[in-house]
């Protein structure tokens, strides 16, 4: 999961994949969104498990790099081009959570595996491990399509499988996050420094390690990372990634939660047919359809929350897991469009009101938002929303805002219309922001 569509989801040095909480929590679908900060969000609801869990397939976007030789026998520069020269490749990867709140134990266990290859896509299992030491529980696979912009989510817990259909930002992340291209292109990104060599597995190779923060990306609490890859001396492959998190309260004394991401087991440059990557899915199964605009842009972010005020006469206090906060907020609203909105959903379950054909269009302006945020948030771009506050009447009150360049901010006001501001005008604007 790196930082940050993720969002949709953001972020990684863990992979966003889905992991269950154990005891009365184990059912409770836990997801590292599409954020960039890849913190775990606990999916309360069906609809809200439905959608986020098609939303795993969504990997953030991720910079590129300067790259920096550490002086050492291996120049990173080097690895990162003999990776990119490998057609296809298999991995496995082992995932471990756990909490250091007295208040919200749990310990949880997940590992699966990647195929990826340049020419077909990529696909993958996720297992959850049965704590007790009983055999593991398949949860999802997952096929990625880049090209076709569309991925594929088999849920077998709930017997359905979810189509989603990607914007250009989201379809060019496509396994960004467990590439080993982008995770070396991440490393060379940062301050790190050689560890030397070493011999695993029986291999002769270096280590390289960096904790860094700024890895992790934004985060409102403190977060502390130790990343480190080791590279077989001989054919300049990585052998194996490791990345560790601490995370603390809001407070920053005092560490919550650790979590454990390894990618091991690298076979590279494997023969893969086009057959293997295509999904096998029962006939019983149930299907949904989660779909994105074409692009994020201001357009995009302006036609989601003129969407949301029409539904709920008001702005939603956050507008990066919106799908199941504006069901909620609809049911109570008497506005003209959630009046038929409520009619149209009536006598659907709750998982085709998320994926059902019939409001793919309708939802797409309020994912759009969504996915326009994590871009935003993806390229550094100092994002804010205000919607807590601030209300259509707010004509004049910062609603959203995000950098265009050093000298520059752009604006969306409470009566959604924008504008371009300097830095010094910003700060007189959100000065006078309702509390």
């Amino acid at each position: 999961m790196d930082k940050n569509i993720n969002k949709i989801n953001k972020h990684l040095t863990n992979i966003n994949l889905p992991e269950y909480k154990s005891n009365e929590h184990r059912e409770k679908l836990r997801l590292q969104v599409i954020n960039r900060n890849g913190k775990i969000t606990v999916m309360k609801n069906t609809i809200t498990k439905i959608a986020v869990a098609a939303v795993v397939i969504i990997a953030c976007l991720i910079g590129l790099s300067l790259w920096r030789n550490t002086g050492s026998g291996i120049a990173l520069a080097e690895v990162l081009a003999r990776i990119e020269q490998v057609k296809a490749f298999r991995s496995q990867w082992s995932r471990k959570a756990t909490s250091e709140d007295p208040n919200k134990p749990y310990s949880s266990e997940t590992r699966g595996t990647y195929l990826i290859s340049q020419e077909y896509g990529g696909k993958g299992k996720i297992e959850e491990l049965d704590p007790n030491g009983g055999e593991s529980t398949l949860l999802f696979e997952i096929y990625k399509f880049p090209d076709k912009k569309t991925g594929i989510v088999i849920l077998h817990k709930q017997k359905k499988y979810c189509r989603v259909e990607l914007g250009d930002e989201f379809a060019e992340g496509l396994w960004k996050n467990s590439d080993p291209r982008t995770l070396t292109k991440r490393i060379l990104e940062y301050k790190y420094k050689s560890m030397g060599r070493t011999t695993m597995d029986g291999i002769e190779v270096e280590g390289f390690r960096t904790t860094d923060p700024n890895w992790y990306g934004n985060s409102k609490n403190k977060v502390e990372v130790d990343i480190k890859m080791w590279v077989d001396g001989k054919t300049r492959l990585p052998v194996r990634y490791d990345f560790t998190y601490a995370y603390f309260d809001q407070m920053g004394e005092k560490i919550i939660e650790h979590e454990h991401f390894v990618m091991h087991d690298f076979q590279w440059d494997v023969p893969v047919e086009a057959a293997e990557f295509k999904p096998i899915i029962p006939d019983y199964y149930g299907s949904l359809v989660v779909k994105y605009p074409a692009h994020s842009t201001e357009e995009t972010a302006l036609q989601g929350l003129k969407l949301l005020v029409e539904l709920l006469g008001k702005y939603p206090e956050k507008i990066t897991d919106v799908d199941a906060t504006v069901l909620r907020l609809a049911e109570k609203s008497e506005t003209p469009a959630a009046l038929r909105l409520k009619e149209e959903i009536k006598g659907l379950k709750d998982e085709e009101i998320m994926g059902s054909n019939r409001l793919v269009d309708f939802w797409m302006p309020i994912r759009g938002l969504a996915m326009f945020w994590y871009v935003l948030e993806d390229n550094k771009k100092d994002p804010a929303y205000y919607g807590k506050t601030v209300t259509p009447k707010n004509a004049d009150k910062v609603l959203m805002r995000w950098k265009v360049s050093d000298n520059e901010y752009r604006v969306i006001y409470g009566d959604l219309h924008a504008e371009t501001v300097t830095p010094e005008k910003l700060a007189e604007l959100e000065a006078d922001l309702p509390k």
